[in-house]
This record gives structure tokens, C-alpha cells and sequence, in this order.
């Protein structure tokens, strides 16, 4: 008899209650899902096929191991920003990277470094 008095005389009280305990529900599920990102880890190291790279040459040219990653991860198709989260390094980084690799691979792009490492055996 008492709940139904309350619920009566505050009906008002109640109803925004609900929607308030509602609407804090939905912007708690949508925070999550905007804010967690999947990560994805992919192992650099030894993923190419044994044999096929050119360990030596990669010295000759004087590519670091680091570059050698970045290298690798661009011809697989990821774009800066995809290199340096699975990296954990800034996009700054990664532009760095390139450029260090445009510079020792003597290219002015992208496709054109892949292409030119894969012509020297630096990447399978």
C-alpha cells in the first residue's frame, strides 16, 4: 500500500529516475565501444619466409632492424598510423622511418620502396 502511494503521489520523480538511470546506460555503452579500440598484435620478427631476404644486403644499405619492421608493414598495406600503434610508436616515428628508407633506397614513394626492396631481396 505504501509503494503505491509513493509511486502515485511521485510519478513524475519516478519516470525521470528510469529515463535518467536509462539514458547513463546508453552513454556508458557507447563510451566503451568509442574508447576501446581493438589491438591487434602482429609479430614482425621472423615473419618472412626463411631464406628469401637478404640479410647482407640489408646491412650494406644500412637499414635498421626498426626500418626494416616499418618496411615490412607498409608492403603488407598498413597505412602510417596502423604502423605505429602496432609498433607503439608515434606516426612522427614512422614518417621518420620512411624517410630514413626513402633516402637509403633511393625512392621518392611508398610503392616504390616496396618495389625496389623486394627487387634487392630485403623483403620476401
Amino acid at each position: 500500500m505504501k509503494f503505491n502511494l509513493i509511486v502515485v503521489e511521485n510519478t513524475f520523480e519516478v519516470y525521470a529516475l528510469l529515463v535518467a538511470l536509462l539514458f547513463g546506460g546508453v552513454g556508458i555503452w557507447v563510451g566503451i565501444k568509442l574508447f576501446t579500440k581493438n589491438k591487434q598484435l602482429i609479430v614482425v620478427e621472423g615473419s618472412g619466409t626463411p631464406g628469401l631476404v637478404d640479410e647482407e644486403k640489408i646491412k650494406e644499405l644500412g637499414i635498421s632492424k626498426r626500418e626494416h619492421e616499418v618496411l615490412e608493414l607498409i608492403a603488407r598495406g598498413h597505412t602510417n598510423q596502423e604502423v605505429a600503434e602496432l609498433l607503439f610508436v608515434s606516426p612522427n616515428t614512422v614518417k621518420t622511418h620512411l624517410a630514413n628508407i626513402f633516402a637509403k633506397l633511393d625512392v621518392n614513394r611508398r610503392t616504390q620502396a616496396i618495389q625496389r626492396a623486394k627487387d634487392l631481396n630485403i623483403l620476401p
